[in-house]
């Protein structure tokens, strides 16, 4: 009798597992609607922050918005916004407050707009998601933004949540990893996969005494990007976009407190406390060829590229150190110049980018016509996040 139970429950076990791997199939992206240029942001910053005494300070920031290579950028943080809350504004002031009240209304909302531009990518009922995954770093509360999102939505309250708060610009890899186990070992599940970040939560005033607190107001914009994963696709309803390979977490060694984030009265207070575009570069390649070397890949070139832009002094280096055509970062280079570092949310918005790309110009598959590629995100820690992903016949447009 106990032999027939166990063989019931190990049946009952096969079957709930998917037959085939993780599949993306669709993609959403969303941002706030006010823009900011980057020629125009180093005046604009000084000035709502009262700095524009710290002449010096500013001609630095306006080097590195220079360098930056951002057109521009969108917030949700307007000039009004901040007058009516100028604690904001200031280096150190008390302003928690102020910031979690706009996050925690509006990053649900930004969250709604990518999650329902993937639904209707998908094109299928939002009664057929089963699990929700929601990234941010901007703020916290308790019910969760997943739990306020899938009320904006109208998702069954029966949906699977899982919130991940304070992960940081790698959890664009993290939410595919996990969605990716998800799909798999539950059969005919649908994975609604969301990041959305605001720089409300960041935004301050400059400082002589931290001048890393000021690359991050050169670098970091608003956005949000939705995925939908799910494990043998119907493909008479559903699109295969990307099939989720593999996919691994790593901590660079020797990085501990390269960049570090802690939450205080001033709101994330980040620092980059390191040479962190070196210590990625230096380290990039160990991680490359343990994902790599099960599928017989050694050339980096022959892969297409996802790569999170954390800047271009990252990009730059990897690019050196991998011996990589200038190519390969092209989506990503794009996504930089179109939207700066939107965190988590900026892998999503490359792949978003490279499929549509590679359906307008009639190329078979994604990346340059390329099969399989990498998809890399890299954040507090260091924490590096490796996603291999195997490109899906592309629909013309």
């Amino acid at each position: 009798m106990v032999g027939s139970s166990m063989a019931s429950i190990e049946e009952f076990r096969r079957a709930q597992r998917a037959e085939g791997p993780a599949t993306v199939l669709a993609i959403g992206t969303a941002t706030p609607p006010n823009v900011v240029y980057q020629a125009d942001y180093p005046d604009y910053y000084f000035r709502v922050t009262n700095s524009e005494h710290l002449v010096d300070l500013k001609e630095k920031f306006k080097r590195m918005c220079e360098k930056s290579m951002i057109k521009k950028r969108y917030m949700h943080l307007t000039e009004d916004i901040l007058k009516e809350n100028p604690t904001m504004c200031s280096y150190m002031g008390p302003s928690l407050d102020a910031r979690q009240d706009i996050v925690v209304v509006e990053i649900p909302k930004l969250a709604k707009a990518a999650a329902s531009a993937a639904i209707k990518d998908w094109g299928r009922p939002k009664s057929l998601i089963t699990h929700l995954i929601f990234g941010t770093t901007s703020g916290v509360d308790m019910p969760g933004a997943d739990y306020q999102l899938t009320k904006l939505l109208g998702l069954r309250p029966s949906v699977n949540r899982l919130m991940m708060y304070q992960q940081g610009c790698f959890a664009g890899g993290t939410v595919l990893r996990i969605a990716k186990d998800l799909a798999e070992n539950n059969r005919g599940a649908r994975v609604l996969v969301v990041c959305a970040e605001i720089t409300a939560v960041t935004f301050r005033g400059p400082t002589q005494e931290f001048l890393d607190i000021m690359i991050g107001q050169a670098l970091f914009g608003d956005g949000a990007a939705a995925v939908i994963v799910g494990s043998d696709p119907d493909l008479s309803v559903e699109r295969p976009l990307f099939q989720i390979v593999s996919a691994q977490q790593t901590i660079v060694p020797g990085s501990q407190g390269a960049i570090d984030g802690h939450l205080r009265e001033a709101g994330l207070m980040l620092h980059m406390l390191k040479d962190v575009p070196g210590l990625i570069s230096k380290n990039i390649e160990t991680p490359l060829v343990g994902a790599m070397a099960p599928l017989g890949i050694s050339d980096w070139n022959s892969i297409f590229w996802v790569v999170h832009p954390g800047g271009p002094a990252i990009l730059d280096l990897v690019e050196a150190k991998l011996g990589l055509e200038k190519t390969k970062m092209g989506p990503t280079r794009e996504v930089l110049r179109e939207y700066g570092n939107m965190s988590s949310a900026c892998v999503i918005f490359i792949m978003d980018l490279m499929r549509r790309r590679s359906a307008e110009e009639g190329k078979a598959t994604y990346g340059e016509g390329l099969d399989i590629g990498v998809l890399f995100g890299f954040g507090p820690g260091l924490t590096v996040e490796c996603v291999v992903l195997k490109a899906c016949p592309v629909a013309s447009a």
